[in-house]
């Protein structure tokens, strides 16, 4: 007999990540075979995430890397997790994503936050001239908004070429309520980053709710969050997969950016007790186990938040074992 079928939409929040012992060049190879295989799997969309300064993660050039996904793939949507819009002029990202839904129509998506993505320096570098540390974040948005989609009888002097008249799906990405509130307000999709900021996922939900507005992007409230899932085929196996991502946060924590590093039978000797308490407060948004943990704890997720859909990041060290994850997770759920 079957398995019930958990009626939730699934994607792939992949941060391209870099392993020790290898390069970008290997990362997006990786990338583009995850994204087909997610693509048979009957996954929604897939996003990439800007990061700036980071040695495990590939994606900073997240526009050129979209292309290379959709390029290699044939119906899957793909887009953005998101781009950190204070880090860009408006109308360099209206062209960009034009230019990439006039490539691939139909299939891209446009996921904005406002954090740089990086540390101080890096965004210093990324802003010049810009002068902004996100506070114009609102503005920002609706400048990108109205290269898209002009106001009627505006008389546009600079025109975004590809990008105006375009259908391309704007998403608010937060880890606070900010973008929440401006989210229900503008009446756009809200996604929120509950794979690392769970603390603040039920409150920003219920601002974004409490504040929404229909609009011609949407007629009713969008959520969708962010899970952090290490399937195998047992729990002991994705205990052990799943301590590559406890050591990059571990890191983050201590200051450091280093590549994904090899799973370990064991973090004690790696962490001490407050940092074990830190790791776990992040990661607890998080489902590691079998494909019957999944099928236990990933309703009640989905019963607390109400959410529409839930994007998915596996911070696996081993190709192979990331891809079986992504396919036992699509199994769990039946997505097909």
């Amino acid at each position: 007999m079957s398995e019930q079928k958990i009626n939730i939409r699934l994607s792939v929040l992949d941060l391209a990540p870099v392993i020790a012992g290898n390069t970008p060049a290997d990362s997006f190879r990786n990338t583009l075979d995850l994204a087909r295989h997610a693509e048979e799997w009957g996954y929604h969309r897939y996003w990439l995430a800007e990061h700036h300064n980071m040695p495990g993660i590939a994606s900073s050039a997240t526009s050129v890397i979209i292309g290379h996904v959709a390029g290699g793939t044939k119906t899957i949507r793909v887009g953005s997790g998101g781009i950190m819009l204070p880090n860009h002029a408006p109308l360099v990202i209206a062209e960009q994503f034009g230019t990439l839904e006039s490539l691939y129509p139909g299939r891209i998506d446009l996921g904005l936050g406002r954090a740089p993505g990086s540390d101080q320096a890096a965004a210093r570098a990324l802003r010049r001239g810009l002068g902004s540390g996100g506070q114009d974040f609102p503005e920002l948005l609706s400048e990108l908004q109205a290269y898209l989609k002009p106001p009627a009888g505006a008389n546009m002097s600079v025109r975004a070429v590809p990008g105006e008249g375009l259908d391309i799906p704007i998403w608010l990405l937060g880890s606070s309520g900010f973008s929440a509130q401006l989210a229900g307000q503008l009446g756009l999709p809200f996604a929120f980053a509950s794979h690392f900021a769970p603390e603040y996922l039920l409150p920003a939900i219920e601002l974004y709710r409490s504040n929404f507005r229909p609009s011609e992007a949407l007629d009713k409230p969008y959520v969708m969050i962010g899970l952090n899932v290490v399937a195998a085929d047992t729990v002991k196996e994705a205990d052990r997969l799943a301590t590559s991502q406890q050591q990059q946060f571990l890191n983050l924590i201590r200051g450091r950016t280093a590549r994904l590093s090899p799973p370990v039978d064991s973090m004690e000797d790696l962490w001490h007790e407050h940092e074990r308490a830190l790791v776990q407060k992040q990661l607890s948004y998080a489902i590691v186990g079998d494909q019957d943990t999944i099928r236990k704890r990933l309703p009640a997720y989905l019963e607390e938040t109400g959410a529409d859909e839930c994007i998915v990041a596996s911070q696996i060290y081993d190709h192979e074992a990331r891809l079986k994850s992504y396919q036992l997770l699509a199994g769990a759920v039946n997505l097909k």
